[in-house]
């Protein structure tokens, strides 16, 4: 004879009727999920790492016990495995290029987006004061997706795309353009801070050296071969400082950024992943946004 569960005589024993399984009436139980609760025959329970499940439990939580999510594949960074991997910087190189087309056709457009500190725009009739010293605050993000000549977004955007999708794929899409964003902000706020009130500057440079520095210390973290990308880097610091016209503050101030954000993002403890992430993001902003107000406290 098969001996009765414990929960089928305490429940016998107190006359208490049985519960029954969820997706059997007809057969009494003493067996719940221990997820959901529900009680379940023996026909339906599935082993889990403490108890047993439902059915439904383990279809949604893949029979670990777990949430969904902790079960899906995570990147490099902790964040989640896209099916895209180059979603967000297709979505960038479709922005500056989208910008770029409507400048053409309106070149009005550019004064009004560019990075100014402060200066005076005679036009219209009577002019007016006119840069982030002024207000005009989102000068500091529309320059980074602004470009006029062919040969600079063509430099830019093919920085973005090879650099981008790895970042992409290695950080996850939310960390990944918080990297992109966070370091143009930081080359806009430093090229307001070193440059000339009167000097305009306009490009996503400031946001691609972000995406060298963060590829160096990924590739470091990954021990990979560090040479191809350190070359290509002193090639176009060398570049920086030696070609006319190049708003050089606006790449050290992303290069920095890019250096500091992705070591919080992939040396972060796995224990305190997210929170020393968002610290190093919280530190780059931070900063970005001391410069910005005291260079307008000096200039107002």
């Amino acid at each position: 004879m098969d001996q009765q569960p414990p929960g089928d005589r305490a429940a016998a024993g107190s006359g208490v009727p049985m519960p029954t399984c969820y997706r059997h009436p007809d057969r009494e139980t003493g067996i719940s999920c221990t997820r959901c609760g529900r009680p379940i025959c023996p026909e339906c329970m599935v082993s889990a790492s403490v108890g047993f499940q439902c059915p439904d439990c383990v279809r949604q939580g893949s029979g670990t016990g777990h949430h969904p999510a902790a079960s899906r594949p995570r990147t490099l960074a902790g964040g989640s495995v896209a099916a895209d991997p180059r979603m967000v910087t297709k979505i960038l190189v479709g922005i500056n290029l989208a910008v770029f087309l409507l400048v053409s056709v309106r070149p009005a457009l550019v004064g009004d987006l560019t990075l100014l500190g402060l200066a005076w725009d005679p036009s219209p009739p009577p002019g007016s004061i006119e840069g982030v010293a002024e207000g005009q605050w989102y000068r500091l993000v529309t320059s980074m997706f602004l470009h006029q000549e062919v040969v600079h977004i063509g430099f830019n955007m093919l920085g973005l795309w090879w650099l981008g999708g790895q970042l992409e794929a290695a950080l996850g899409r939310s960390r990944y353009l918080a990297l992109y964003l966070l370091s143009g902000l930081a080359g806009s706020a430093l090229t307001y801070l070193i440059a000339a009130p009167n000097q305009g500057s306009l490009g996503a440079s400031g946001a691609v050296y972000g995406l060298f520095g963060a590829t160096a210390v990924l590739m470091r973290r990954m021990n990979y071969d560090m040479r191809p990308v350190l070359v290509l880097l002193a090639i176009n610091m060398v570049f920086t400082f030696t070609w006319g016209g190049i708003a050089w503050e606006a790449h050290v101030g992303g290069l920095i950024a890019g250096v500091v954000i992705a070591i919080g993002m992939v040396h972060a403890p796995r224990d305190r992943r997210t929170a020393v992430q968002v610290g190093a993001c919280a530190l780059v902003l931070l900063a970005s946004i001391g410069i910005i107000v005291a260079r307008t406290m000096s200039l107002t």
